[in-house]
């Protein structure tokens, strides 16, 4: 599974890519077929504080299956994206099997 990391407007550290990484890994234990991953990581302006933004984009046949989450820190947004994957990816998975039989 080929894994694409973006930044935008800002430099991510090693640290943060080796976590994505890492996490988004074990989405294979529910679906063996993906084809590859894109992250893209952005910084939103309200007000003071700076939201980071993630945006998962999961390649599987036939179609692409995204989620989008904002959160204080990168890490907490890459979780909340990665447990909406993880159960958009089963069902997913449970409708391509409905079709095959």
């Amino acid at each position: 599974m080929k894994v694409q990391t973006k930044a935008v407007h800002f430099s991510a550290d090693q640290k943060l890519i080796k976590f994505i990484q890492k996490k988004i890994n074990k989405l294979e234990q529910f679906f063996d077929r993906i084809i590859g991953v894109e992250v893209v990581m952005k910084l939103e302006n309200a007000g003071k504080v700076k939201d980071k933004v993630v945006e998962i984009y999961l390649k599987v046949p036939g179609e692409t299956i995204i989620a989008k989450e904002t959160h204080k820190t990168f890490e907490g947004a890459v979780d909340g994206s990665l447990s909406v994957l993880s159960r958009r990816l089963k069902k997913y998975k449970d409708r391509s099997r409905s079709k095959r039989a």
